[in-house]
């Protein structure tokens, strides 16, 4: 067993990759983290998706090509550049809602919906806001984040930030905890 993905990317993922490049952004999502993404989609029909941090989109493009025709997906970031090369390429999908806001303030305004599946790829909900994001989760909801190893681009302190996240999720008596040492550090908990 190798780490290859064998399996065909999503069709727009190639053309978001370019322009993610182009633009300069240094924080994609990994590939083979987006290959886990859009398996776990593939796991809830119907459901109502959340990502936070849609950045170019790369991520989004996944989840979207892992969810059947009645799901939904509202993925926001606070930044317009971003948002627009992810509104290029993925806008027309009638599945997916992309939110340009701010996380602190779409997470509150947004505190009684609930989801089936959260991809926390950004600060919000995941070091600020996560009691609020986790209470936004059906059970049987998944809850999943990336990167959990150290990375390069980490700021002083950040290892201890993500070691005590860690220890708060798997102190939570209503989540499953899965940690993967694999791509840049993958969990997946689940709701009871």
């Amino acid at each position: 067993m190798t780490e290859e993905i064998n399996q065909n990317y999503p069709p727009a993922y190639l053309k978001i990759d370019a322009a993610t490049q182009a633009s300069g952004f240094t924080m994609p999502s990994d590939p083979l983290t987006c290959s886990l993404l859009r398996t776990l989609a593939a796991a809830k029909p119907g459901g109502k998706f959340l990502e936070l941090g849609t950045g170019t989109g790369l991520a989004t493009a996944w989840i979207l090509d892992g969810m059947d025709g009645e799901a939904t997906l509202v993925s926001f970031d606070n930044d317009a550049t971003l948002l627009a090369i992810a509104r290029e390429f993925l806008g027309e999908d009638r599945r997916l809602s992309l939110v340009e806001a701010d996380g602190e303030a779409w997470v509150q305004a947004n505190a009684g919906q609930k989801f089936d599946y959260i991809f926390a790829d950004t600060w919000h909900g995941k070091y600020l806001l996560l009691d609020e994001v986790l209470a936004m989760l059906n059970p049987g909801g998944l809850y999943i984040v990336d990167d959990m190893l150290p990375q390069p681009n980490w700021p002083e302190g950040h290892a201890e930030k993500a070691a005590n996240f860690v220890k708060y999720l798997e102190s939570q008596s209503d989540l499953l905890v899965s940690k993967l040492h694999w791509a840049t550090g993958v969990i997946v908990a689940v709701k009871r």
